[in-house]
């Protein structure tokens, strides 16, 4: 019983993470920014990347390539990106951007979207 509840528990919070993200700006301090538009629709193979409050930036020495997959590191740990959550469209942020979801139940980060940057 206690296995089935933890499954269904697990069930539902993924399902809250990956059924139904929007974009979004949570407190509006995004309003006037030239890229709104831009990051609201970016979208990778998993969906919606949500917005740029929802984005983390990645400092160059953080990313990288390996065995032809893009890697980051998050929390101290090293995460290989999935293909189909890497964005391929050409960045107008130009900074290397991440979406991760943190599932806390697992103590696991899963990468929704990945940006590369210019690397510079």
């Amino acid at each position: 019983m206690k296995r089935m509840m933890s499954a269904l528990f697990l069930s539902v919070v993924l399902a809250c993470f990956f059924g139904g993200v929007t974009a979004r700006d949570r407190d509006g301090r995004y309003d006037h920014s030239p890229l709104k538009q831009w990051f609201d629709h970016l979208a990778s193979g998993r969906g919606l990347c949500c917005s740029m409050a929802d984005g983390e930036t990645v400092a160059d020495p953080d990313w990288d390539s390996k065995d032809g997959h893009y890697r980051v590191r998050l929390d101290g740990a090293w995460i290989d990106v999935p293909d189909d959550a890497l964005n391929t469209e050409p960045n107008l942020f130009g900074r290397t951007m991440v979406w991760p979801v943190r599932l806390i139940v697992e103590n696991k980060i899963v990468i929704r979207c990945f940006m590369p940057g210019s690397m510079t």
